[in-house]
């Protein structure tokens, strides 16, 4: 396994980090979620991340569970905050940024993962309607308290990105991480949140660099959807996955095929093997529904791919990557869902 600074920090996390969105809790039997977790260590992965709101904080208390008995100083747990969380969320306070939420939140969490402290704790979107300095400040007491040792943004525009990180300096917190979406398919971080970052020693932690398993090239056009794909799960990622199913997308990736055979890699590694290849990036955050995929994925660790298999990926991909850095800020909610 290949390690890398988080950001400017001193802390190492592993470049493949695994990540348990919309599999535990809720995609995959308990058992399987826990022997993903442990090929994973098997693998080398010391970093898994996770969020209060996965499957209404289930994914928390099984991620806890799975790496029940692990050396904790060997871990590097990261969480997050924002959405509201159970079954049915009825405080005007169960959402957001607000300094009550989070130290609630960062204390339900604790519980969950049955751990003292998160290694990382990210704010899982940005908070229109909480004042960024209550947010930062209440960030800055969690990490004081000894309950987080970093603090993250997950989702942030390069303004509010830059706004945070003079707010951290002052308050002499360590804001170390960025946690967006990105893949071959879509790159809208790169002309201005990734030299933001690089400006403020800040990190991504990129979810997603399979395309939500389009680029795996198991998806083909014209062609069913595979069933019990995450494509056809509605209570999962299938609202993510869509916007990458149509047919002119679909037959751009296949061309991708040669590139990863030349290669001696999977799509899916060649897919991770590309978002490392920015040295803005931190790890890739990569998930599992089968123990066997995390295995996969870990051979894009250490692999160099040269300026001309970089540029027939993006020949081959041409115009449908998306670029567009406004479609982070479009994906900012603008209300409060409680």
């Amino acid at each position: 396994m290949e390690f890398r600074h988080l950001g400017s920090s001193g802390m190492q996390i592993s470049a493949i980090t695994y990540g348990n969105w919309v599999t535990h809790g809720s995609q995959v039997e308990n058992d399987v979620a826990t022997q993903c977790v442990h090929t994973a260590l098997d693998c080398g992965i010391t970093t898994f991340d996770t969020a209060d709101v996965y499957a209404n904080g289930r994914a928390e208390e099984l991620l806890g569970a799975a790496l029940k008995g692990q050396r904790r100083e060997s871990l590097e747990i990261f969480t997050k905050v924002y959405w509201p969380v159970g079954p049915d969320p009825k405080g005007k306070n169960d959402t957001g940024l607000s300094r009550k939420h989070i130290h609630e939140g960062i204390d339900n969490s604790l519980r969950r993962l049955q751990t003292d402290y998160v290694d990382l704790y990210q704010a899982h979107r940005y908070d229109l309607f909480t004042p960024l300095e209550e947010t930062m400040l209440a960030f800055a007491d969690v990490v004081r308290a000894g309950k987080a040792l970093y603090i993250g943004v997950s989702e942030w525009t390069a303004e509010q990105i830059r706004a945070a990180a003079g707010l951290a300096a002052d308050l002499h917190v360590p804001l170390v991480s960025s946690q967006p979406q990105y893949s071959m398919l879509w790159r809208v971080i790169e002309d201005e949140v990734v030299p933001t970052c690089r400006e403020f020693g800040i990190g991504q932690i990129v979810w997603s660099p399979i395309a939500q398993g389009v680029l795996s090239g198991k998806y083909r056009p014209g062609e069913a959807l595979p069933a019990g794909s995450r494509a056809t799960d509605e209570k999962g990622g299938a609202t993510f996955i869509r916007r990458f199913l149509a047919d002119d997308v679909l037959t751009r990736v296949q061309g991708l095929r040669p590139i990863a055979d030349d290669l001696g890699l999977s799509m899916a590694a060649l897919a991770v093997a590309w978002v490392l290849q920015n040295e803005n990036v931190s790890a890739a955050l990569v998930g599992a529904s089968r123990p066997e995929q995390i295995t996969a994925n870990v051979a894009a660790v250490g692999v160099t791919l040269p300026a001309d298999v970089l540029a027939r990926i993006d020949e081959v991909l041409g115009d449908v990557v998306v670029r567009d850095p406004a479609i982070v800020a479009k994906s900012v909610p603008q209300q409060r869902m409680v």
